[in-house]
């Protein structure tokens, strides 16, 4: 079977199961796992932040992200489609006490005039006040969409003068860095706080980090061990991550030059695939999918006309050119 459901099912190599093997552990709730603070630091320091924080997974360091801008009873602004806003069942809510209001774009982009529209100031004991606009970069739903960095920027001059913080879920910002050859430094300047994943593009078994100042990671080390997140010889996981950052990163091209021969084979335009998602209209996307995979093609219905593809580190090029036969069969 080819599949591409998702970027997350991905297997680790052997190059970094053995990495994984060799790995120099400690106790990381004592703060004494040599491998995990190597991964912290160097992702800090990919992004031009201060410090990081290992989390299992990319929803967890969301919420910690979240939580450390927008206090109980306030709103964080989103995209309708964003992540944290349809993906991570309520968990903002349900730890955190924060409201949500939305904005909505296909193409999961920034809104500058609705976003000026939507943020509320502290207007006293009637209104939920804005803490926080959240960004999603690379954009799930809108098919991978890359955020230009120019309208990140105009973002960030619009909050710093409101006094709103920017939270970014970049859990496949990887994928936007290789895409537009943005430093990710630059993506990390836009942000006091991101998210970013080590399970997709870059192909590690688990693990994603917050990251942001130091304060603002010491305080989610409090409450990742409050949500049961404490994790002690987690070098092994961690040293995954460094194997990808190594060896998996640039090869992302791969898989954004595999989507758009995906996508044509759909009838989608590949000048509308940004990176190595392809979402597909489809009014009979139920039926499209158990065809593709009786022809050994598995792919993931995202609603009832909707069709999502995915490639990633598994998915050679042989694999992409036939399972393009396929869907260029059945579409």
């Amino acid at each position: 079977m080819i599949d591409l459901r998702s970027d997350t099912l991905t297997r680790p190599t052997e190059e970094m199961r053995r990495t994984m093997a060799r790995a120099e552990v400690g106790d990381d709730v004592y703060g004494e796992d040599p491998t995990v603070r190597r991964l912290e630091e160097r992702v800090a320091g990919l992004l031009g932040h201060e410090a990081a924080l290992f989390t299992p997974t990319g929803s967890m360091a969301n919420v910690l992200a979240v939580r450390s801008l927008v206090a109980p009873g306030q709103e964080v602004l989103c995209e309708a489609s964003a992540h944290i806003a349809r993906a991570e069942l309520g968990a903002h809510g349900a730890y955190s006490g924060i409201t949500m209001r939305t904005w909505i774009h296909p193409r999961g982009q920034v809104d500058l005039p609705v976003l000026e529209t939507l943020f509320a100031p502290d207007m006293g004991p009637f209104f939920v006040a804005t803490a926080a606009i959240s960004v999603e970069n690379t954009h799930n739903f809108a098919g991978g969409a890359v955020l230009p960095i120019e309208d990140l920027r105009d973002l960030r001059e619009f909050a710093t003068a409101v006094g709103a913080r920017v939270h970014m879920d970049g859990a496949r910002i990887w994928n936007a860095h290789v895409a537009t050859g943005v430093p990710l430094a630059e993506y990390g300047a836009v942000a006091d706080v991101m998210a970013v994943c080590l399970s997709k593009g870059l192909g590690a078994p688990v693990g994603s980090l917050l990251v942001g100042s130091a304060d603002a990671v010491a305080e989610a080390r409090i409450w990742r061990k409050r949500m049961g997140g404490g994790m002690r010889q987690v070098g092994i996981l961690a040293a995954a991550g460094l194997h990808a950052l190594d060896h998996h990163l640039e090869r992302l091209a791969d898989d954004h030059a595999h989507a758009r021969l995906l996508a044509e084979a759909c009838g989608v335009d590949p000048e509308t695939v940004d990176t190595n998602i392809v979402v597909v209209p489809r009014s009979d996307a139920a039926d499209f999918v158990a065809a593709a995979r009786e022809e050994g093609v598995l792919l993931a219905p995202v609603g009832p006309r909707t069709v999502r593809l995915v490639t990633h580190l598994d998915v050679t090029r042989d694999d992409a050119t036939k399972a393009a036969e396929v869907l260029a069969r059945l579409a």
